[in-house]
């Protein structure tokens, strides 16, 4: 199977567990409005607020993986990779806005004492059968994710798995308020928030730092090594790392001996790229070749 059916593949995948969380997400978002809204509950309102970025966020996602795994061409030289990165980010600033409300309400609600709450079997109904699908769609995404290199979906599986606990939480929030302690389900909705903050910032630190360009640090180590596998390298120097998407692009400048004939370099050049393949995957690397009495920094 050549490099073209293979992506083809791996785009088909990632468009398809994509699409099925835009789906998930949608009728969980619903169940949550219609509940909380009929019961009063501020946790259950938070988390369907929180699920309604969820499904916007599933959106962009399906958005950013249908155009990431587009090949180069004249206008972006490195591939749409990065739009990866850049949904990921407007996925923590969809995240913040919603924290932000939800903190806001909740210290109104235990300031002013006005707790409107009616738990009642959807009350539980709705949050346990979030947890399921959660559960399912963080696993199914982010073994997705991981298989492919895709930091969309990565970032679509943390918002299913911070669902999870934030569910947990409200669940906490609802037995609390049956048992008749009613600011429970505000604490509930504060901790929800607190929980989607701290993911936030993860996601969106990953996020700016591969727009930033900030170097893979796991793999310079590793290319490094791989470079010492390989004697007739006397040197190397300028070794940069960045990634866009799935994708990862190393440049590097390598010394030969000026003695070297330049088949044989460049047989050893080649070589070495396949060994940097085999560990980076979808990785595309330009070596340098320089004689060892060359000038450089």
């Amino acid at each position: 199977m050549n490099i073209k059916n293979v992506n083809n593949l791996c785009s088909i995948e990632k468009k398809n567990v994509a699409i099925s969380s835009v789906i998930a997400a949608f009728f969980i978002t619903a169940a949550k409005i219609t509940v909380g809204v009929l019961t009063g509950s501020l946790g259950i309102i938070s988390e369907a607020l929180h699920s309604a970025l969820d499904f916007i966020a599933a959106i962009i996602t399906y958005i950013a993986v249908h155009f990431a795994d587009q090949p180069a061409d004249y206008s972006h030289h490195y591939g749409h990779g990065k739009i990866e990165s850049l949904s990921a980010l407007i996925e923590t600033v969809l995240l913040v806005i919603t924290c932000a409300w939800i903190i806001y309400e909740a210290i109104n609600r235990l300031v002013t004492g006005n707790f409107h709450l009616e738990v009642t079997f959807w009350s539980y109904a709705v949050v346990i059968l979030s947890i399921i699908v959660d559960f399912s769609r963080s696993r199914a995404l982010l073994k997705v994710a991981k298989k492919h290199n895709s930091q969309a979906l990565e970032a679509d599986a943390l918002h299913f798995s911070t669902d999870i606990w934030s569910s947990l939480v409200v669940l906490l929030g609802l037995i609390c308020a049956q048992i008749g302690w009613h600011k429970a389900d505000s604490i509930a909705a504060l901790a929800v928030a607190i929980i989607v903050i701290g993911i936030s910032y993860k996601l969106g630190k990953k996020a700016v730092d591969t727009l930033l360009d900030k170097a893979p640090n796991e793999l310079i180590p590793i290319i490094k090594k791989i470079l010492k596998e390989f004697p007739e390298v006397s040197s190397y120097h300028s070794l940069k790392v960045r990634q866009s998407g799935a994708d990862t692009f190393i440049e590097i400048s390598i010394h030969f001996s000026p003695n070297l004939h330049i088949n044989k370099a460049h047989n050893i050049t080649e070589n070495i790229e396949s060994r940097i393949c085999s560990h980076v995957e979808r990785c595309h690397i330009h070596i340098h070749q320089e004689p060892e009495d060359a000038n450089h920094n």
